[in-house]
């Protein structure tokens, strides 16, 4: 995590508030490792890909988890994208919840914005990294920025 002016920035699997960052918890009596994991496994459920399910629940590492959800069986894009936001932010929440030192953390980033400064992801990221120097200007961010969005809804509803 790194602030720049009003903004907190994060990226990586070391970073606490990146969906790849190692942290146990449950939903529903289901364990998960990581918010990716959640994602994708919640991905494969939306479309009845229990094959997927169970492979992106044996996976424990993100990168194979995300590919996983890459070959869900029955994929529907417009279906996706009306449900991923909720999706996240559930998988967010619950990582928070049940995670009292990471809540900490994602509760002293208020009032910044925070952004996924990912070089890579248009979608939950920006499309930018955290030392370009555009980043802290969101006119020239390439991506929609979902996850750092999700966050502060999170951060928001988390605060006493």
């Amino acid at each position: 995590m790194r602030k720049v002016g009003n903004v907190t920035l994060f990226f990586g699997a070391d970073d606490a508030l990146s969906n790849w960052h190692p942290c146990r918890f449950s939903y529903h009596g289901v364990d998960f490792s990581t918010v990716e994991q959640f994602m994708m496994f919640a991905k494969a459920k939306l479309f009845a890909d229990e094959d997927a399910a169970a492979a992106i629940l044996a996976t424990r590492h993100p990168k194979g988890q995300k590919a996983l959800g890459r070959k869900v069986v029955g994929f529907d894009l417009a279906r996706w994208e009306s449900k991923r936001e909720s999706i996240v932010y559930v998988g967010c929440r619950e990582k928070f919840v049940q995670n009292p030192g990471i809540r900490s953390l994602l509760l002293a980033t208020a009032p910044t914005e925070l952004v996924e400064a990912s070089p890579y992801d248009l979608i939950w990221g920006v499309g930018l990294g955290e030392r370009d120097v555009r980043i802290t200007d969101k006119t020239q961010w390439r991506g929609l920025n979902l996850l750092g969005k999700t966050l502060m809804k999170v951060r928001d509803n988390l605060t006493p």
